[in-house]
């Protein structure tokens, strides 16, 4: 179909990536943000091999891959050093065609808004409604007497509270707590790591660790928890939580400033949404799909959601056609992805009972590579449809 104009809600990841492949495709695109400041908060992500396609989609790719460091090597351990597995990152580079990648969301952030023209971006405005029932379009109206926007379609790429979500479908339970939480931060400085990413898996816990191209590292202490819980000084309880596990653990803690770390609730969508579509309104990354972290494909799959639905919107003969498509393609992988995630949380980081800790652990221990191979490839081996692209 011809280029349109469109409003994507939400300047995060998913949002930035839609506006791009939007605009690859001819289209006219604003996105709108309810913070005043974009700040890139965040601390690291890990690119399986189906978000750096999808950004390749995007045209993005190349300067994604500059940034990042090549995760070739690590693996997941026991709290005491032993490894359970190791991550094999040659093998899936030569299996397809590039390794996991590990990059602040900073930098990735920022590579996605400067793909951008800076008029695209609109900061400091809070939307209050979406009109996707009209005849001619969608409406989206923004808060204190904001200038209201017509558009052709309107991503919601507003997050795991979606508001947009909870008034498409009302009855929709919303997010639910996973049942764990999560600090994280980035180190001050470069940290000397003999791998570049690693899990350890504990009873009901989990530490990892991801490096970066310019010597610093990310790092995260999943833990089951009430909802809810902070700590006063959580980087002094989590040396406290984690002082006996094996370095480089100690190390990461004590290069990282307090203020530094960042804690987080885990929610998901664990109730299935009967449709990405409601009109002219499409749902994208984590208000479609919110899922646990486990498996690292959050971010992957809103790359793909927005690579998905530029080549939709670049083929289909119309609007709800395209829009048809992109909920018939991206639904089901998505939520399967979702549902695979938490299933890999409750028998990793989750698990507490000492026996079932054991079995999995010898499981782990007993797998061949090619098993642990195909654990991974089984989501990150995806090629984005084409996408035919438009004047922009």
């Amino acid at each position: 179909m011809d280029g349109g104009n469109a409003v994507v809600v939400g300047g995060g990841i998913g949002g930035l990536a839609a506006a791009i492949g939007l605009r690859r495709i001819g289209w006219e695109v604003t996105v709108v943000e309810r913070t005043p400041v974009l700040d890139d908060a965040g601390a690291g992500i890990s690119l399986h091999a189906n978000g750096i396609r999808a950004l390749d989609a995007l045209g993005v790719g190349d300067a994604v891959r500059e940034a990042a460091r090549p995760q070739y090597t690590g693996g997941t351990r026991v709290p005491g050093g032993g490894w359970l597995s190791r991550m094999d990152g040659t093998a899936l580079e030569r299996t397809l065609g590039t390794p996991i990648v590990g990059i602040p969301r900073s930098v990735l952030h920022g590579l996605l808004r400067a793909a951008l023209p800076s008029e695209c971006l609109v900061t400091g405005a809070e939307v209050t409604s979406v009109d996707g029932t009209g005849p001619q379009g969608a409406r989206v109206t923004l808060k204190d007497g904001g200038e209201a926007r017509d558009a052709d379609l309107v991503v919601a790429a507003d997050g795991v509270r979606s508001g947009i979500r909870a008034r498409m479908f009302p009855g929709h339970p919303g997010p639910a707590y996973s049942g764990s939480t999560v600090l994280r931060a980035i180190t001050d400085g470069p940290v000397g790591l003999a791998s570049d990413f690693e899990l350890t898996w504990g009873h009901g816990a989990e530490f990892g660790h991801i490096a970066f191209a310019d010597g610093r590292a990310e790092w995260h202490a999943v833990l089951n928890s009430a909802p809810g819980v902070r700590h006063r000084d959580a980087l002094a309880a989590l040396r406290d939580r984690f002082a006996d596990w094996h370095d480089p653990i100690p190390a990461l803690l004590d290069a990282t400033r307090p203020g530094a770390v960042l804690h987080h609730d885990i929610h998901e969508l664990v109730a299935p949404l009967p449709s990405f579509v409601a009109g002219r309104v499409a749902l994208l990354g984590d208000a479609a799909h919110a899922m646990t972290p486990n498996l690292g494909q959050g971010a992957c799959q809103a790359l793909e959601d927005a690579a998905t639905l530029a080549a939709t919107l670049s083929t289909a003969p119309d609007l709800d056609t395209a829009l048809a498509g992109y909920d018939a393609e991206r639904r089901p992988r998505s939520q399967a992805v979702a549902r695979a995630a938490r299933q890999a949380g409750r028998m990793g980081q989750q698990l507490t009972h000492p026996l079932a800790v054991s079995v999995r652990n010898t499981v782990l221990r007993l797998a061949p590579s090619r098993v642990t191979l195909g654990a991974i490839l089984r989501h990150a081996d995806w090629t984005p449809p084409s996408l035919a692209p438009g004047a922009r």
